[in-house]
């Protein structure tokens, strides 16, 4: 699907493809940096995320900018989506079919950001991007790449919340990302010096 930000958000905001939009307030496509180095893809909307059209804004959300911020980021650098743009009702997971309506807006977002690192926020976003295989206690921490995007799962922050033993392995997986970054943006600048 290739159409321009405002085309991919009026396609979000009138899709009908599956049964998720007749049961929510509003569609949260995402919202970030259209041109960050850095991608964070979740499940899918709350309860607050549904209320206010925007991603990650209930207690999820602010541990995820406290995540962020703990390697140098704030959330204004980043962009920042679920796999469904819509909220499931009762906040439960996805079905594969409500996942697979929706990935098209998800790869059109991929496309226009062309982020150098994602980090898949929980088992849905990992499978739904990395592959059904995906386990997100085994893989966590691994990375992906895949057409000059590097990938790596880790725990969602409501799973922090709700079992905060979980927070050092996130921690070693928020610092690979920070040396991901690190390293690709020393390779752009390498590339850059011996062109010049």
């Amino acid at each position: 699907m290739r159409v321009s930000w405002e085309e991919l958000y009026e396609r979000i905001g009138a899709c009908e493809r599956c049964g998720l939009r007749r049961g929510c307030t509003q569609t949260v496509p995402g919202e970030g940096d259209i041109h960050a180095r850095l991608m964070c893809i979740g499940e899918g909307p709350g309860a607050e995320e549904d209320r206010l059209g925007r991603p990650f804004v209930g207690a999820s959300g602010q541990l995820l900018d406290k995540m962020l911020a703990a390697i140098d980021l704030h959330r204004e650098q980043v962009y920042i989506a679920n796999i469904v743009k819509c909220r499931p009702p009762q906040n439960r997971q996805p079905s594969p079919e409500e996942a697979e309506a929706c990935l098209p807006y998800l790869r059109a977002q991929v496309a226009l950001i062309r982020p150098r690192v994602i980090l898949l926020l929980g088992a849905t976003a990992a499978r739904n991007t990395i592959g059904p295989e995906v386990r997100i206690t085994r893989d966590r921490g691994r990375w992906v790449e895949r057409k000059g995007v590097w990938m790596m799962p880790t725990y969602h922050p409501s799973a922090l919340l709700r079992t905060p033993s979980l927070k050092r392995d996130a921690w070693t997986d928020l610092q690979a990302v920070r040396e991901k970054l690190r390293e690709l943006e020393q390779e752009g600048e390498r590339i850059v010096h011996d062109e010049a």
